[in-house]
Order: structure tokens, then C-alpha cells, then sequence
């Protein structure tokens, strides 16, 4: 079984690739101070960022979880992800309101992608 981790600490990793299969940990924004569609735009470009070290990319993903703090800022995370997201190759995708780990943070996002043929 092929099993790698990537940017890990003690407690977890950022990336951890199982066979052709990259799964990210959940992303949060670094400016905590732009609101919505700002954070969910800082997220998807950490994602990206993540998903190239992979050997990946955004055109290859499986499945999104999406936590945002609050549905009435739901259509501006959507506008973000509607701009960044593949058209004709959306991944399955679960959006909730959640309380975050930081009240600053808006968003947070977790992504499941396929490393392509080789």
C-alpha cells in the first residue's frame, strides 16, 4: 500500500496521498479580516497551492466538504467558488454551517482529488 504524508506536524498533515487518491486537510484563510468571498478566494488558492505539491490539480477533484460560519454569507462563498471551480468538472460537494475553531474565520474547505494518469 502506498501511503505518503506531506507538511505534517504531530498532530496532522496537510496532504496525505494513499495510492492515486490526494486528500487535503481542511484549509482556513490567512487574512482573517476580508470577509467571505476574500477568505473562500484565499482557501481555494491554498488548495491549489496544495494540490500542485500533490502532483495535482483542481481539474481532479472527487468530493469538497465546506463549513462557512454563517448561510446568510452563503451566496458570497459561492461566488468564489463558482469563479475557481472547473467548468463541466465539479466535485461532489457537502456545504454546513459550522463554528469554526477561530470566530474569525468564515470558511473553511476540504478537498478529495485524484493524482491524473501518468
Amino acid at each position: 500500500m502506498s501511503l505518503t504524508h506531506h507538511d505534517s506536524n504531530t498532530r496532522m498533515s496537510q496532504i496525505v496521498v494513499h495510492e492515486r487518491t490526494v486528500y487535503l486537510a481542511g484549509q482556513v484563510p490567512t487574512d482573517d479580516s476580508a470577509d467571505m468571498r476574500g477568505q473562500t478566494e484565499q482557501v481555494l488558492g491554498r488548495i491549489d497551492d496544495l494540490l500542485a505539491q500533490a502532483g495535482t490539480s483542481k481539474e481532479h477533484l472527487i468530493s469538497a466538504q465546506i463549513w462557512v460560519t454563517s448561510m446568510a454569507e452563503f451566496a458570497e462563498m459561492n461566488a468564489a467558488w463558482d469563479a475557481w471551480v472547473v467548468p463541466g468538472r465539479p466535485p461532489v460537494r457537502a456545504a454546513v454551517e459550522a463554528k469554526l475553531a477561530k470566530p474569525e474565520w468564515k470558511v473553511e474547505i476540504m478537498v478529495v482529488a485524484a493524482l491524473p494518469e501518468a
